[in-house]
């Protein structure tokens, strides 16, 4: 029973599985028809959405362009927002750093479109950018001009002046003072601090200095140094004329008063050390602001601008070193040697570059030409001096002028001894230029002697003669020893000439007065018959002879004393000493002679006619020879 039981439950359990397993079945058959026609409805689906995903993946794509076309026209149109067209129109005079900005920006728009050209309306915004561009450079060009000229002005000659160091300034009574000639002044000059003229505004020199650099930029080079060299070599010239510049030609100094022309050289000294310390100078200062990174361009227009002036300038120089030589201009052309000398490092520095090359050439030029014809006038005063031929007669024996100017031309050749020693060592023959000058120095002094040998042969007395040579000598040999001469010249010249004035000096005595001596002595005087005047004994001796070698003594010391008291020895100390070499030979043979003799004559009648002096006389009337009196004037 049991068993049965089991069957049957399990046949149950069967049956149910069974039944289970057919609906299973069918829910699955079920399903798969169902899965079967999602899949057709998805198919279909698929191909109905294929052409919507088409669509959206070009709508896609098209915002993507759409993005990097905006952000595109974002970056031209953010190039056009920062530039104004109406600020560039408007011109940089109200604010030149933002006129400036707003074309930098132009240029930068132009440079994006000259590399973006694939812009359809790239070539149009080029045209007017470039056309924006061209007016803007017209208005920086104007700007220019007008800011250029309107602080450029001539500059007064006291703002020149108050530039100069104290010592070359115009003194106050308006004598023109400040114009140093000669070597003992150039120390000082070379050494002392000047201070240059502002020619511009400092504040507008970087105004200038940008708006020149757009131009350079923009390739106007021309028009900037056209407009540069109008404005500012006018200011120049017009500055030198305010000073007193003129232009001279060599025709216009030769025809010149000699005084006159001397004024206008130590003007045209002063004037040269103005324009080149102080007011080419201050040009090349603002030259070089204004042109600041463009070295060749500023030395250009540097040279433009002041080629003019400086050609006013050295024409007169080369006037005067070209014009006719004659002796008095050698200190003159030395003065202008010196100034060029002084001035050649300033030449260099501030006319440096190639475009100043013809400017220092010329300055170079003018210094060797003053040069060279110092050279030679100072040769034409050594022949002139030999062969001078003036027939200028000092009636008196004193010194002739021709001696106190050749002495005093050879004493201020020695306050341009520096000068003339840097002449020797440039034009020499290479020699010592100390051996040089002490040699052109003595053969002066020798064409001065060989001349005054050949003018004391013009007078007829050789008294004279001799005077007029110890006159003109001495004054030779104190001027020598009382100048720096004697170093150069030596002692041993000294001592020679000093022995030349005592011969002379000698000579004199012996001429002038050998022949009155001989009146004074006992020679002669004793009778035919040949008696002695042995211990004052009288006999033997001719009254009458006496009485006549008296009256010989008295006439011919008149006649002594009347025309060398006419004559001339201007030197105190040398007047004295022949006076009293005379009074040594003449008073102690006139003593002897009065007290041997004397009392044979006043014991006669009228003695006062025949001794008409004592030796007293004698020696005060000594006293009054060489003062160069004249004819009528009494005796002291």
């Amino acid at each position: 029973m049991a068993v049965d039981s089991r069957m049957d439950l399990l046949s149950e359990r069967a049956l149910l599985m069974r039944a289970s397993l057919q609906k299973s079945q069918t829910i699955t058959d079920n399903v798969v028809s169902i899965l079967g026609s999602f899949d057709s409805r998805l198919s279909a689906l698929e191909t109905a959405m294929r052409p919507t995903q088409i669509r959206t993946h070009a709508i896609r794509k098209a915002h993507e362009n759409i993005d990097r076309t905006l952000k595109a026209a974002e970056v031209i149109l953010s190039q056009f927002d920062l530039t104004s067209e109406t600020k560039v129109l408007k011109g940089p005079h109200e604010d030149l750093e933002s006129y400036l900005d707003a074309i930098a920006q132009l240029r930068k728009i132009i440079r994006y479109f000259m590399s973006n050209k694939s812009f359809k309306s790239s070539d149009g915004v080029l045209n007017h950018a470039n056309s924006l561009l061209a007016k803007a450079q017209s208005k920086l060009e104007e700007e220019f001009k007008q800011l250029l000229a309107s602080y450029s002005k001539a500059v007064e000659p006291d703002r020149l002046f108050d530039g100069l160091p104290n010592s070359l300034r115009p003194s106050s009574d308006g004598d023109g003072g400040g114009k140093p000639h000669g070597g003992h002044h150039n120390d000082d000059a070379e050494t002392a601090a000047y201070t240059l003229p502002i020619l511009i505004p400092l504040r507008v020199l970087p105004l200038l200095h940008d708006l020149a650099q757009q131009m350079v930029q923009a390739g106007h080079q021309q028009q900037l140094l056209q407009i540069y060299r109008e404005t500012r070599s006018f200011v120049l010239e017009e500055s030198l004329r305010k000073l007193g510049v003129e232009k001279l030609s060599k025709e216009d100094v030769q025809r010149m008063q000699w005084e006159v022309l001397e004024a206008k050289i130590g003007n045209w000294i002063h004037f040269m050390r103005i324009a080149v310390k102080l007011l080419f100078a201050g040009e090349r200062q603002v030259c070089d602001q204004i042109f600041r990174g463009f070295d060749s361009l500023s030395d250009q227009c540097f040279a433009e601008v002041t080629v003019s002036s400086v050609s006013m300038l050295l024409s007169f120089g080369d006037a005067i070193a070209r014009s006719k030589r004659s002796p008095e201009k050698l200190f003159v052309l030395l003065d202008m040697y010196e100034i060029m000398r002084e001035l050649h490092t300033e030449i260099e520095t501030i006319f440096k570059g190639k475009a100043c090359l013809e400017i220092r050439d010329s300055a170079t030029g003018l210094t060797k030409r003053l040069a060279q014809t110092a050279q030679e006038t100072f040769g034409d005063f050594e022949e002139a001096v030999e062969k001078d031929a003036t027939k200028t007669a000092v009636l008196d024996g004193t010194v002739h002028p021709l001696t106190s100017y050749v002495i005093n031309y050879v004493k201020f050749l020695f306050d341009y001894q520096t000068t003339l020693k840097q002449l020797f060592l440039e034009f020499g023959n290479g020699d010592d230029s100390n051996s040089q000058l002490a040699s052109v120095t003595m053969r002066i002094m020798q064409a001065l002697q060989n001349n005054l040998d050949g003018k004391s042969k013009q007078y007829k007395d050789p008294a004279l003669t001799h005077l007029f040579l110890m006159n003109n000598i001495h004054y030779m040999v104190r001027s020598v020893r009382r100048s720096e001469a004697k170093d150069l010249l030596g002692d041993d010249w000294v001592q020679r000439h000093r022995r030349i004035v005592q011969q002379h000096a000698n000579q004199y005595k012996r001429v002038a007065w050998t022949k009155i001596l001989q009146c004074s002595s006992a020679q002669g005087l004793t009778s035919s018959g040949g008696g002695s005047l042995e211990g004052g004994n009288s006999s033997g001796v001719s009254r009458g002879l006496l009485k006549e070698r008296f009256k010989m003594f008295n006439m011919q010391f008149d006649e002594l004393h009347q025309r060398q008291s006419q004559w001339t020895v201007p030197d105190t100390e040398l007047r004295e000493s022949l006076r009293l070499a005379v009074a040594e030979v003449l008073l102690p043979a006139y003593r002897s002679f009065l007290k041997r003799f004397g009392p044979l004559v006043e014991s006669g009648k009228n003695p006062q006619k025949y001794i008409k002096y004592t030796a007293e006389d004698l020696e005060r009337l000594l006293g009054e020879l060489f003062e160069g009196k004249s004819m009528n004037e009494p005796r002291r």
